[in-house]
């Protein structure tokens, strides 16, 4: 969508009459839009990126255990080897003598010796559920085992951080998604952004009246989620000036030109000229394209304070390999997509972290098809320059028979609030978890450490 073609004087001010933006597109978009403040006042605020690993990423293929000696009893096949001087792209790639990066993930290995790295393994949601549909939507609302709870937790973080009221007035690309439809992570009252592409305008809104949407039934639910990260919009639907032909007049009456200097900084920003800064090269994918184009935002100074973009694939039942296969592939554009954004933004990382997660992970033994099945705990990455790093965090619980989740599966030590809240703590500077993770205590002494607090 051109949107310089499709501005038009409308009740004394300006509208959008559009053929890319959602009929959800609601007053929280105008309102901030027309009250906002300059894009440069946002400079130096603190950002979080979070990027999903939708599908169940493998924890124990992630950041190998080899210390463990269990491992290679439950993985005969599919465990990645002990690391072997002088062995490059078919060993882990030591970290600390007992965990060890998957090869593939070799482009995080200098970040993490850089100390700007963390990993919390053992790390998940406190739910047993084994649906995808469920644990994604229960880690994105911050509240596992409550479907009550409507909105998703990166926006009500942002809400919970200073000055959140006045906030409500701040840039529209303050909560940002890129790459697909409107995360629920997102939705609330914070009224997020979803731009498939920057090279084509199409916005979507997540407003304070969305919900939980509509989802999926049980039955084949592995094939739904793949067809649906598949399917994502790659566009909003149309139906603004239909919407919103009486608001239109309240909002925006003698605003003036400058009544929407924040959409125009979209169209100022070129993406499709943009170049990577420090010689990063994102892959060419759209999780890579996603990546890139948050990167340019936040380095356009528009007001990003949390972004979001997700990746599917990781759910691997069949020939899931070892250091070589689907797996390695999904995780060498995983790991060098994530490095780029980390390289590109520079000295802004800074004031940047990034958050990676996963609904839940894999069982610990291989199944009959040489792949794993729906498990229990996983692994986040956390990158940032405030992030307590090169150390793999958590208490570790083993892999023996009984050390098992259900006699199958990594057992969690580290529930997924606990990190995210401690971003939203030391990193954002959310005022109090009770705002942010419903029913969650969130007592800092429980909390990893995975951000410096001097």
């Amino acid at each position: 969508m051109n949107i310089s073609r499709r501005i038009f004087v409308k009740h004394g001010g300006l509208a959008i009459a559009s053929v890319g933006l959602a009929p959800v597109l609601g007053p929280a978009f105008l309102r901030r839009a027309v009250f906002g403040a300059e894009p440069t006042s946002q400079q130096k605020k603190k950002t979080l990126i979070c990027c999903f690993q939708r599908g169940a990423a493998d924890g124990l293929s992630m950041v190998v255990p080899h210390g463990d000696p269990d491992l290679y009893k439950l993985r005969p096949e599919i465990a990645i080897a002990r690391p072997q001087a002088g062995k490059t792209g078919t060993t882990a790639l030591d970290l600390d003598g007992f965990f060890g990066l998957h090869p593939a993930l070799a482009p995080f290995l200098p970040i993490y010796k850089s100390g700007h790295l963390a990993i919390v393994h053992a790390a998940g949601s406190p739910d047993a559920t084994r649906s995808h549909f469920d644990a994604q939507d229960y880690m994105e609302s911050g509240a596992p085992g409550n479907k009550s709870v409507a909105d998703g937790w990166m926006s009500r973080v942002v809400l919970a951080c200073p000055e959140d009221r006045a906030k409500l007035a701040a840039s529209p690309f303050r909560a940002v998604a890129l790459g697909g439809g409107m995360p629920r992570s997102l939705q609330g009252d914070v009224g997020a952004l979803a731009i498939p592409d920057l090279r084509t305008f199409g916005i979507a809104d997540g407003g304070g009246g969305a919900g939980r949407g509509k989802r999926p039934g049980r039955g084949g639910e592995d094939a739904m989620m793949a067809a649906a990260m598949a399917t994502r919009p790659t566009s909003a639907a149309a139906g603004f000036e239909t919407l919103y032909d009486d608001a239109v007049g309240d909002v925006l009456h003698g605003t003036g030109k400058e009544s929407f200097e924040a959409i125009k900084t979209l169209r100022s920003i070129k993406p499709g000229a943009y170049i990577p800064a420090n010689g990063a090269q994102y892959p060419n994918t759209n999780f890579g394209r996603s990546l890139q184009q948050i990167a340019q935002l936040i380095k356009s100074d528009v007001g990003v304070e949390v972004a979001f973009a997700d990746m599917g694939g990781w759910d691997t039942h069949i020939n899931q390999g070892a250091a070589q296969g689907q797996l390695a592939l999904r995780l060498g554009e995983f790991g060098k997509g994530i490095a780029a954004l980390y390289q590109d933004l520079g000295d802004r990382m800074s004031d940047v972290a990034i958050l990676t997660m996963s609904e839940f992970g894999r069982t610990a033994r291989q199944n009959g098809n040489a792949g794993t099945d729906h498990g229990h705990a996983t692994c986040f990455f956390v990158l940032g320059g405030d992030v307590n790093g090169g150390k793999v965090l958590g208490k570790w619980p083993g892999l023996a028979p009984e050390q098992l989740n259900e006699n199958r599966d990594l057992a969690l030590t580290t529930d997924f609030r606990s990190v995210f809240g401690e971003v939203a703590l030391r990193h954002l500077g959310a005022k109090g978890l009770e705002r942010v993770f419903p029913g969650f205590k969130g007592n800092p002494a429980d909390f990893r450490g995975v951000i410096r607090t001097t």
